[in-house]
C-alpha cells in the first residue's frame, strides 16, 4: 500500500502530533479527471472534521475538473453526500476486486 499511495497524483495526511491519524491520495490525469480511491481516518479520530480537512485539500487542487470519482459503500456514503458527492447518473459501479473485505 506504501508504493501505492506514495505513487499517487497527490497524497495528504492528517497527524495529531506524531501519530498519523488520516490520509487519503488521488489518482489523477492532471487537468480533467480525478479519482479519490483512498481516505482513511483512524477510528479514535474519526467525526472530528478530519476526513472533511483531506477532501477540503482535495478540492483546492482538485476542484474546478471536470469529472472527480469515488466508490463509496456503507458509512461512507453518508459522509461523501454530506461532502457534496453524488451518485453518478444512472452509473453503477462494477470491479475485479481481489479482497475480501466486501
Amino acid at each position: 500500500m506504501y508504493k501505492a499511495l506514495i505513487d499517487s497524483h497527490s497524497f495528504i495526511t492528517a497527524w495529531h502530533n506524531d501519530r498519523l491519524v488520516g490520509l487519503g491520495n488521488a489518482l489523477s490525469d492532471g487537468h480533467l479527471v480525478v479519482y479519490y480511491p483512498h481516505l482513511i481516518v483512524h477510528p479514535d479520530y474519526q467525526c472530528n472534521g478530519i476526513g472533511k480537512m483531506i477532501l477540503d485539500k482535495f478540492q483546492e487542487k482538485y476542484g474546478n475538473f471536470h469529472q472527480q470519482m469515488l466508490v463509496a459503500d456503507g458509512k461512507a456514503i453518508e459522509f461523501y453526500a454530506k461532502c457534496g458527492f453524488e451518485q453518478a447518473g444512472q452509473t453503477k459501479s462494477m470491479w475485479i476486486y481481489k479482497g475480501n473485505d466486501h
